[in-house]
């Protein structure tokens, strides 16, 4: 059995409520056919009944729940809390209503928000500020959490590397230039969410291009400086760094360059020293290395809503809501 089939039988076994806002893109309709057929959650889907069964049409969605807000009995409450949540900054129920009768991924955040829905998956046809910006506004950050950062699932075939090819990446979608504290929380984050998703430890490699002061710079002194701290609140948790890509997962470098470590060579979570070499990271081994790349995961908001890549196919959308179904069952 495959990584996302055995995410796949977890959200199954206990199955949860999960929006999807985006009526207006055929890959919505195709993902929640077969979402459906596999019985892998419960969906919502925002939009008229005319747009869904034009945008679903030769496509079987009759299991959805189609959610209509300008004739949904709760959008007055949805408007009502939007209202409290943001009176501080200026909202006013005209406002609010224009919000979420405008942009359904308000409108969905606001479902999970007050309990209508298990969590959210958006981002085919909208940025990912587009997608995160109502989470941060209304659902907030986790308790605990010192910053919500966020990540891909990536599921490289015929890879000796990681556990079986399965690897975390972050951040590759959020945190543009993370701070020393940012990147240590970026890298406490991810490995929580890989031993979450995974049932494996965690081995978290703080990538740079030097190995262990191979290279002097700025750069490595920040990423040095982050495994300091991450190392120094985590003490039981596999991290080391600075290391070079090859050096953290190929074992016969890993023990060339960094012959100490515990993780060098066997590393299964890689957290990037920015969003550049992230983003161009992780699409790199996506298209490259043919890998099944999930995401952007979010991780530290206080319920699962997970952004996708506007290149994103409807496989990767059901691979996203399986995913997002078990952080559910986690929270």
């Amino acid at each position: 059995m495959g990584f996302i089939d055995t995410i796949k039988a977890r959200a199954k076994a206990d199955k949860k409520t999960i929006v999807l806002p985006e009526s207006e893109d055929r890959r919505t309709y195709e993902a929640a056919a077969q979402i459906l057929k596999e019985d892998l959650a419960n969906l919502i889907i925002i939009g008229s009944e005319e747009a869904v069964k034009k945008g679903s049409e030769g496509l079987d969605v009759s299991k959805a729940t189609i959610v209509d807000p300008e004739k949904n009995e709760k959008t007055q409450a949805y408007v009502d809390k939007l209202v409290e949540l943001r009176a501080k900054k200026g909202m006013t129920p005209e406002k609010a209503r224009e919000t979420i009768l405008n942009d359904y991924t308000y409108y969905g955040v606001m479902m999970v928000k007050m309990g209508d829905a298990d969590g959210l998956v958006s981002g085919a046809c909208h940025s990912t500020a587009n997608t995160l910006r109502p989470c941060l506004q209304i659902l907030k950050t986790k308790p605990g959490t010192k910053l919500v950062s966020a990540f891909f699932l990536m599921v490289v075939p015929d890879c000796e590397y990681g556990d079986d090819g399965v690897f975390v990446f972050g951040d590759c979608g959020l945190n543009q230039n993370p701070n020393p504290e940012e990147l240590a929380a970026i890298a406490e984050s991810s490995a929580e969410s890989y031993r979450m998703l995974t049932g494996n430890e965690p081995r978290v490699a703080m990538l740079s291009h030097s190995s262990k002061g191979s290279a002097k710079h700025a750069d490595v002194d920040k990423v040095v400086e982050a495994t300091r701290i991450a190392k120094e609140a985590n003490p039981d948790l596999a991290l080391d760094g600075e290391l070079q890509l090859d050096a953290a997962i190929v074992p016969s470098v890993g023990a060339s360059k960094a012959p100490d470590s515990k993780v060098a060579g066997k590393a299964n979570v890689l957290i990037f020293p920015d969003l550049d070499a992230g983003n161009i990271g992780y699409k790199l081994v996506q298209r490259l290395a043919k890998a099944e790349a999930y995401g952007p995961m979010t991780q530290g908001i206080a319920a699962p809503v997970n952004d996708l890549s506007r290149g994103c196919s409807a496989e990767d959308i059901v691979g996203v809501v399986a995913i997002t179904a078990v952080q559910c069952q986690a929270q």
